[in-house]
C-alpha cells in the first residue's frame, strides 16, 4: 500500500529512544522529512544519525525539555524553518513517576500536568498555523492504555493521561472542517525504557525481580509478551498517512489485547 508520506514533513516529539524514535524512524522509511526532540542532546544525536544512516534523510535534531512551557514553541518554529512547513506532528513525553496518592505533592500534581498533558496542548497550539497550510494535517498524541484500564500505583498517569485523550477528540471535531485529522494510540507494555523504570519500581516494592514482574504483567496480555516499538511504529506512520484520511477521534489500542472492556 503506497501510504502517500514521501515527502510529507514530521515532528516526532519524545524521539531520542523508544515509541517515539520508532515512529520517527518508520516515517523516514516512507520519505518523510523528520524532526525529533527529546531533553537528552547526545541521545538524540544518536538516534538522528541512525535514522540518517538507515534510511539516507536528512533529520533534524531538536533537544529540548517539552514539560517547559515556552519550548514547545521554539521547537516548532524551528521544526518550520528546517522543513519549510509542517505537516504531521506526534506529541508524546514520558510519563510521571509512579507512587500511591497520598506521596504526591501539589507540585508534583503541577510537574504532571506539565509534562504529560500541556505539553501535548502547547505543540498542538504552536503548531495549527502551519497544519494549516498542508494539505494532508495530521496529529497523533501517545497515551497509555491505562486510561482506559488504570494501573494501581500509577495515580498521575492514569489521570492525567486522560485528559489527552478527551483533548485529542475534542480536537477531532472541533477542527474536523479544516481537514486536520487528530487521533491517539493507546500502548501497552513495549519494551522501553520507560517499562523497565517502571518494572524496577514494581520489583522493589514487591521484593521480586524485574524478571518476575514482567512476567506477571505479560500474563494478562492476550499475545502473552510485551511488545516491540515497532509494533506501536507502524500503526502510527499509518494513522499519521493520507491512507487513513477519513481517521479521526480514533483511541487505538496497542496492547496485545492486555486492556478487557469492550
Amino acid at each position: 500500500m503506497n501510504l502517500g508520506l514521501k515527502g510529507k514533513r514530521a515532528l516526532v516529539v519524545g524521539a531520542s529512544r523508544g515509541l517515539g524514535f520508532a515512529t520517527a524512524k518508520a516515517l523516514a522509511a516512507e520519505g518523510v522529512q523528520v524532526a525529533i526532540s527529546s531533553r537528552n542532546a547526545e541521545k538524540l544525536a544518536t538516534a538522528a544519525k541512525e535514522i540518517v544512516d538507515a534510511h539516507g534523510i536528512p533529520v533534524t535534531a531538536i533537544p529540548a525539555d517539552i514539560s517547559d512551557m515556552d519550548a514547545p514553541a521554539d521547537v516548532i518554529a524551528k521544526t518550520v524553518a528546517a522543513l519549510g512547513g509542517l505537516d504531521l506532528l506526534v506529541t508524546n513525553a514520558g510519563g510521571p513517576p509512579p507512587g500511591p496518592f497520598e506521596s504526591f505533592s501539589e507540585e508534583d500534581w503541577a510537574k504532571g500536568v506539565d509534562l504529560s498533558f500541556m505539553s501535548h496542548v502547547r505543540l498542538i497550539r504552536e503548531a495549527l498555523p502551519h497544519l494549516r497550510k498542508s494539505d494532508a494535517p495530521s496529529v497523533l498524541t501517545v497515551t497509555s492504555y491505562t486510561v482506559k484500564q488504570p494501573l494501581d500505583n500509577l495515580i498521575l498517569s492514569n489521570s492525567i493521561r486522560a485528559a489527552t485523550v478527551a483533548l485529542t477528540k475534542s480536537l477531532s471535531s472541533e477542527l474536523g472542517a479544516e481537514g486536520i485529522r487528530f487521533n491517539s494510540i493507546l500502548p501497552g507494555w513495549t519494551l522501553t525504557e520507560r517499562v523497565t523504570q517502571l518494572m524496577e519500581a514494581r520489583a522493589k516494592a514487591n521484593g521480586t525481580s524485574v524478571a518476575e514482574e514482567t512476567a506477571k504483567q505479560t500474563a494478562e496480555s492476550a499475545l502473552g509478551r510485551v511488545g516491540q516499538p515497532e509494533e506501536f511504529a507502524k500503526p502510527a506512520v499509518f494513522l499519521l498517512s493520507p491512507a487513513a484520511s477519513y481517521i479521526t477521534g480514533v483511541s487505538l489500542l496497542v496492547d496485545g489485547g492486555i486492556t478487557k472492556g469492550l
